[in-house]
């Protein structure tokens, strides 16, 4: 018995929502619905629909390939080039949530509950391993939650939080109480992971939402960084005080500082191509400049931690320029859409608020690390872009909607034309 279009279309959303869902769990989990999810778009549909940052991102793959045709060692490159099927989220999401717009509640409270027991395993993690650490073991080994490592745990948490700061104070749809009661809980995880350039990241995106929802609002920013400062263990105040007074044997200021001078060197000499993908690590103390001093501070250098000098250096500046092109014209059309909802509560002006959230975080975090580097932050970002396309396209078929409700109207119903005669006449 053949199976109906609806009970296809059910499928394809379940199976959208667990691929999405299961980035903050399981990366091989995920892709392995992800790749489901794209076979059985074919098949129910028999294309896979982009919305229009198709065009960057061919632009990227393209470059890409070819950075690391020209680099020392292609087939170390691969793995690269084999990340792009990530982006297979963006045509999944969008074509589902085009035509299940309303269901994006669903993926929402999904993301909400696995996100939430991320934060709360992390708050377990901090009581057991590091309420009574000292700074050193504090720094070197934070909260991950289901992450493998604290930079994607905050990523990821970040995301969450703006997704349902957004959905409170842009939507015309209430979540269940839980939803609003795990903010607290996944701000005390982003507070306690002591990540400076999450919270870094999370100041803007909230400050974005805020300012977009009650503007006066944003005046107690300061208050409420100080209630956090005066809140937060020691350990976490100290990390706070780092961002302008670091301990050198253990904050990372200089090690990044090394990063991204050495990167700028990279730049420098490979402004076309750069060093080509996968090349930093092996390449790296062949660029560091004179100017920083030897031994090199303690951290990790297979990658330069920032994702401006990363892209630019390992593809080169048209390379990065692809990478913006990207999330420019994704910014680009969020904004345009809340334009012209101007301001009406919906489930579309949350989620393209929302986005444009996820964006400034990606943005702003990405100055102080590789953010779009890990997988699972790169799936949830790719996730968010093409809601963020599906809430454009649901206006623009609302649109069209009220133009044939108009079109049906009675004539005696609709409104009428001045018999006035022109200034002309």
């Amino acid at each position: 018995m053949p199976i109906s279009r609806n009970t296809q279309d059910r499928i394809l959303l379940a199976v959208a929502i667990v691929a999405a869902a299961l980035i903050h769990i399981s990366i091989a989990a995920s892709q392995i619905f992800l790749g489901l999810g794209a076979i059985l778009l074919l098949i129910v549909y028999r294309k896979w629909q982009f919305p229009r940052v198709w065009l960057p991102l061919a632009a990227l793959l393209f470059w890409t390939i070819l950075a690391d045709a020209l680099s020392p060692d292609p087939w170390l490159g691969r793995a690269q080039i084999r990340k792009f099927f990530v982006f297979l989220f963006i045509p999944l999401i969008y074509t589902v949530f085009v035509r299940h717009f309303r269901k994006v509640f669903w993926l929402v409270a999904a993301w909400t509950a696995v996100g939430t027991a991320s934060a709360v395993w992390a708050l377990v993690q901090y009581v057991v391993k590091f309420r009574h650490a000292t700074y050193e073991s504090y720094v070197g080994e934070r909260i991950t939650g289901f992450e493998s490592h604290w930079m994607t745990f905050g990523a990821l948490q970040l995301s969450i939080l703006s997704l349902l700061l957004a959905q409170w104070f842009f939507s015309n749809r209430r979540m269940p109480i839980w939803a609003y009661l795990s903010v607290p809980v996944i701000s005390a995880a982003i507070l306690l992971n002591g990540t400076r350039s999450i919270w870094l990241a999370a100041a803007l995106a909230i400050l974005y939402l805020v300012w977009c929802w009650r503007p006066r609002m944003t005046l107690l920013a300061p208050v409420i960084v100080a209630l956090a400062f005066l809140a937060a263990p020691a350990t976490t105040r100290q990390r706070m005080l780092s961002i302008v007074h670091p301990d050198p044997n253990i904050d990372s200021n200089r090690h990044r500082a090394a990063t991204f001078w050495t990167g700028v060197e990279m730049i420098k000499a490979h402004p076309w191509f750069g060093l080509g993908p996968e090349e930093i690590a092996r390449n790296f103390n062949a660029y560091v400049p004179a100017k920083i001093p030897r031994p090199l501070p303690i951290g990790y250098y297979g990658h330069l931690h920032n994702i401006y000098v990363q892209y630019a250096a390992e593809r080169g500046i048209p390379g990065l320029l692809c990478v913006l092109w990207f999330i420019g014209i994704a910014a680009w059309d969020a904004t345009r859409g809340i334009l012209r909802l101007r301001g009406a509560p919906s489930q579309e002006l949350f989620i393209l608020h929302a986005t444009i959230a996820v964006i400034i975080g990606i943005l702003a975090g990405g100055i102080f690390e590789y953010n779009l580097g890990d997988s699972e932050v790169l799936m949830m970002f790719s996730c968010v872009v093409a809601l963020g396309y599906a809430a454009g396209k649901s206006l623009n078929s609302a649109k069209l909607s009220d133009i044939g409700d108009e079109s049906r109207r009675p004539i005696a119903n609709r409104p009428q034309i001045s018999n006035l005669p022109h200034k002309a006449d």
